[in-house]
C-alpha cells in the first residue's frame, strides 16, 4: 500500500492531480476539497493516498487530511457505494458536515449533494451511523480529538476492530503525553488483559 506521496505538483485538471516523486510522474484522483488547498503546479507537496485495484485499472487516490482519507475508506465499505461515489462525496461536502448529517440524519442534505439520489443517502445514513460513534462524541463534548489518537484510530480500525471498540480501548489515554504507537500498544493490552 502507498500510504503517501511527497514530490512536486507537476499538473492539477479535476480530478486528476500529476505528483512527481524523484522522477516518477504519479498521476491521483482527488476530491474537489483536496484541489481547493493545492498549490501551483511546480511548488512542494504532500498527499495521503489510497490504492483502488480493479480488474481493469490500479487507481492512486490523494487527499489533503486523515479526515478524507478516512472518510473516503468508509465509504467504499457502504454496499453500492464506489470510488467515483465516494470523491463525489468529499467533493461535495466536507468531513465535519457529512459527520452531521449523519448524526442528524440529514437525507436531504445528502441528496443536494450530485450523484447522490434519495436511497444511497438513506443507504449512507444507515451503514455510516456505527463507523463515526467517537466522531459524534467529540463534537457533542467539544473535545478535539488529537492526531496521534485519530492514527491509533485508524490503526485498530485497520486491525478489524469496530469504530465503537476501538473509542473504548483508547479512552482515558493520555494522548498528549503518548505517541500513536504507544497508544496502540497500550489499546492493545487492555484489549487482551495484559
Amino acid at each position: 500500500m502507498i500510504g503517501y506521496l511527497k514530490g512536486t505538483l507537476v499538473a492539477k485538471q479535476p480530478p486528476l492531480v500529476v505528483i512527481d516523486v524523484g522522477g516518477v510522474g504519479y498521476e491521483l484522483e482527488a476530491p474537489m476539497s483536496t484541489f481547493y488547498l493545492l498549490p501551483d503546479p511546480g511548488a512542494a507537496l504532500q498527499l495521503l493516498t489510497h490504492l483502488v485495484v480493479r480488474e481493469d485499472a490500479h487507481v492512486l487516490y490523494g487527499f489533503a487530511s486523515e479526515g478524507e482519507r478516512a472518510l473516503f475508506r468508509n465509504l467504499l465499505k457502504v454496499s453500492g457505494v464506489g470510488a467515483r461515489i465516494a470523491l463525489g462525496v468529499l467533493s461535495g461536502i466536507s468531513v465535519d458536515a457529512f459527520r452531521d448529517c449523519v448524526v442528524n440524519k440529514d437525507v436531504a442534505a445528502l441528496v443536494r449533494v450530485p450523484g447522490i439520489g434519495r436511497k444511497t443517502a438513506e443507504r449512507l445514513l444507515v451503514e455510516m451511523a456505527d463507523r463515526l460513534p467517537d466522531a459524534a462524541l467529540a463534537r457533542s463534548n467539544g473535545s478535539a480529538i488529537s492526531s496521534a489518537e485519530s492514527e491509533a484510530h485508524g490503526a485498530l480500525l485497520a486491525l478489524g476492530y469496530r469504530p465503537a471498540e476501538a473509542a473504548k480501548m483508547l479512552k482515558n489515554l493520555d494522548a498528549s503525553a503518548l505517541s500513536a504507537e504507544a497508544m496502540i500498544r497500550e489499546a492493545l493490552k487492555r484489549a487482551h488483559g495484559g
